[in-house]
């Protein structure tokens, strides 16, 4: 008898680019809906906690990741992109991973005090034991999540993501409210985590098998080294940088870093984090034909600046504004660091799409090369800037984002056989609009400096984003067509069907 398979884009009339670009759609709407109802809670709990409550979760969180990343082992990404899942494969995965899960929430409970001394803050202690739970929940939706994944079941994926996260942010507030303090971050995230994981089995219809096949483990576990590789790296990065920033400028200090980074992270995923999950699956079922790979690859660097910068410029010249009226006068100190690192989001764009490439391509080893150089670079740079404050720090992380997208565009045209130029020239192009929207933006708030702020902010960003386009349509006219073309698509497809009387 034949194991059943999942297919890498699963059934559907509908053609590669089209269920590409409805996942997009339903991705972008999913983080638009998350991220604005967390930034409204974000807001709110800002005024309800203090620096030194947030800069504790962000301490505890810089070790979570790496339990999260060692309890899935790269076998998710696995069974995005790998030509034929299995039922063999799916349930050796799931096996792995929720063993893991089970043994390393205890594991963390066991060494929180340890890890709570090491930080020397006993108050991460208990916070990393309210968090263990956590694990188990992802360990569990792990499988489930990659599979609506790799059947680019994105709306699924929307829908619990909507539910997870207007759950979880009610309970924060409410948590908060009863004067629970930091344990409103800590609820947030374990009831996110445990609606995701209900809706997660719901929607993938998916049960696993009693198997556990040794040599599927051989293969998943030498192409998840490489992903954990990139991932260990990164957290690596994150370790070194908080114990700069705490050892330097103090615990405070990280959590004005930490409200600039939430900031930044929401935006960034209003806007460009739906790129990611779609790319990784439609270039794996792209990457035998070089040619073809190369121009959807571009096709889809050049559209990501275009949808992307307007909305980064925006926090760049708006942060003075944007950050007291969200968070509040006493977060003042997070501006400066906020407007740089919505300056590197515009840069960073790049390597979310280069790392989808990178992964879907089946060279994730390439891309583990690259993360290693580049977060050395980083950390190096956070050691140096850290001695000229927030302010240092913040300049760096521009120096370095600048440096590391040099560095992709070299990489990235070994890959797709291409030149440095052809790679860099999408973003090159609509830095001019960036740079035109910008410039004018600055000028519109200085114009209507009297103005109520929300006020301000709104003609700020309506001047950006009409120059920007207009700007786009002339130095970018096909990437503009192709925009204006999926609105109108996505638009056409929404719109009720009237019944004519003859």
């Amino acid at each position: 008898m034949t194991e059943p398979t999942v297919t890498a884009a699963g059934r559907g009339p509908q053609g590669l680019g089209d269920r590409a670009a409805a996942g997009v759609v339903w991705t972008v709407l999913q983080k638009w809906v998350v991220r604005i109802g967390g930034l409204v809670t974000v807001a709110i709990l800002a005024r309800l906690l203090g620096p030194d409550d947030f800069g504790v979760v962000a301490i505890a969180m810089t070790v979570i990741p790496l339990i999260y990343l060692l309890s899935d082992l790269g076998f998710s990404t696995y069974v995005v992109q790998v030509a034929d899942a299995s039922q063999r494969v799916l349930s050796t995965a799931f096996w792995y991973s929720m063993s893991a899960g089970v043994l390393l929430a205890g594991g963390l409970v066991v060494l929180a005090p340890t890890l709570g001394s090491a930080f020397s803050l006993p108050e991460v202690a208990p916070v990393l034991m309210g968090l263990s739970p956590a694990v188990l929940l992802v360990s569990l939706a792990s499988i489930p999540v990659a599979l609506l994944r790799r059947r680019l079941a994105f709306r699924a994926l929307a829908l619990q993501s909507f539910a997870a996260g207007a759950i979880g942010q009610v309970t924060a507030i409410a948590v908060a409210l009863t004067g629970w303090g930091v344990w409103a971050l800590v609820l947030q995230l374990l009831v996110n985590q445990a609606v995701v994981l209900v809706f997660a089995w719901v929607s993938a219809r998916w049960h696993p098998s009693f198997v556990f096949d040794r040599v599927q483990f051989a293969t998943m576990f030498r192409f998840g080294t490489n992903v954990v590789g990139v991932e260990l790296v990164a957290l690596a990065r994150l370790w070194a940088e908080t114990a700069i920033v705490v050892s330097t400028l103090g615990v405070t200090a990280l959590g004005f870093l930490n409200i600039a980074q939430r900031l930044i992270q929401a935006t960034h995923d209003l806007s460009a984090a739906a790129i990611l999950p779609v790319s990784t699956v439609v270039f794996s079922q792209i990457r035998e034909t070089v040619d073809r790979l190369r121009a959807g690859y571009l096709r889809a660097l050049a559209l990501s600046y275009v949808v992307v910068m307007p909305v980064m410029v925006f926090v760049a010249v708006g942060a003075p504004l944007i950050v007291p009226l969200l968070f509040g006068d006493q977060w003042g100190a997070s501006i400066v660091p906020a407007q740089a690192l919505a300056v590197a989001g515009i840069m960073t764009l790049g390597a979310m799409l280069d790392n989808g490439l990178f992964y879907g391509a089946g060279k994730p080893g390439r891309w583990l090369v690259y993360a290693i150089g580049i977060d050395v670079i980083t950390v190096a740079t956070t050691a140096f800037a850290s001695r000229y404050g927030l302010v240092g720090i913040s300049v760096g992380f521009v120096v370095v984002a600048f440096v590391a997208t040099v560095v992709r565009w070299v990489i990235v045209s070994r890959l797709v056989d291409s030149t440095p130029w052809t790679v860099a020239r999408p973003f090159a192009l609509v830095s001019i609009a960036g740079v035109v929207s910008a410039a004018a933006g600055i000028a519109a708030m200085a114009l209507l400096a009297e103005l109520p702020a929300l006020v301000v902010l709104l003609v700020v960003g309506l001047v950006i984003v009409a120059l920007h386009l207009g700007v786009v349509r002339l130095v970018q006219p096909a990437p503009f067509r192709e925009l204006v073309g999926l609105v109108g698509r996505r638009l056409r497809r929404r719109a009720p069907a009237v019944a004519v009387t003859p």
